[in-house]
């Protein structure tokens, strides 16, 4: 294994309960990289991301955090490893800005520890990093959805991790929000981290990753730089959808778009008429 590998999986095999999700995966990610885990929705990005966090279970295969397998880490030890951003987190009322950034800081203490000034310091550099140290003492339930993942991304920076897992860090937020977590995420890379993130954005993942990886049906269809990976063919495969991508003739970015000539089957036109009369 390379020097630089903070991430090695092989062979994966996942899933939840007796339905198999993901096989026989295997990839590394080298230090300082962020990877755009694509592909169409129950492909089995989050399950992939789940997996690695010893969420769901491995059926098989090996993962290993520099040079570590996942059972031969503590729980804590793997805290100050791997941090992880999930989808959809449910905040209890009265939690403010400030409290969930500091769950951040929990590895680093012994559970009849408080919060120390350290502690304290790296909240608030996290929070004014990520432009919500305004927010320390309002409750997050009362915060738009853009400020709430910029919280919640101030709470992993706080772990201070080598290794971040996003799961889909950007989905529902408006543009604005969608390119200033991209470019937040970058600029971590640029300093050290490593991430890797299930991203439904194809085109900031094409823009701002450095390399991609296509899951379909359970699958790694493509591993490469989003130019090797954005092959018409791959992604129409991938999606099962005639795609076409494209490159911006202003910005020169690359952009994925549905063929013009697909259209909805009869069927589901006749139904349409019958609706809408």
């Amino acid at each position: 294994m390379k020097a630089n590998t903070v991430l090695c999986v092989e062979d994966l095999q996942s899933g939840y309960e007796k339905k198999q999700i993901l096989k026989n995966l295997s990839f590394r990610v080298e230090k300082g990289e962020l990877v755009g885990i694509i592909g169409p929705n129950g492909a089995g990005k989050s399950t992939l991301l789940k997996t690695l966090m010893g969420i769901l279970p491995l059926l098989a295969g090996q993962i290993y955090f520099d040079g570590q397998t996942i059972n031969g880490l503590s729980k804590k030890a793997f805290a100050k490893k791997v941090a992880y951003l999930q989808q959809n987190v449910e905040i209890e009322l009265g939690y403010t800005g400030e409290d969930v950034v500091a769950a951040g800081r929990y590895p680093y203490l012994n559970w009849w520890e408080s919060i120390t000034d350290t502690d304290k310091q790296i909240i608030k550099l996290c929070m004014t990093c990520t432009g919500v140290e305004k927010l320390a003492e309002t409750p997050v339930n009362s915060v738009s959805g853009g400020q709430k993942q910029r919280i919640l991304l101030a709470k992993v920076l706080a772990q201070q991790t080598p290794l971040m897992l996003l799961d889909e860090p950007s989905t529902g937020l408006d543009i604005v929000y969608q390119e200033e977590i991209f470019r937040f995420c970058q600029e971590m890379t640029k300093a050290g981290k490593t991430i890797l993130m299930a991203v439904h954005e194809i085109a900031l993942a094409a823009r701002y990753c450095t390399r991609l990886l296509l899951i379909s049906d359970g699958k790694l269809l493509a591993d490469g730089t989003p130019e090797q990976v954005l092959q018409d063919d791959l992604i129409s495969k991938a999606y099962h959808a005639d795609l076409k991508i494209l490159r911006s003739s202003i910005s020169n970015n690359l952009e994925v778009a549905l063929n013009s000539k697909t259209v909805l089957n009869e069927q589901q036109q006749e139904i349409i008429k019958k609706l809408c009369r």
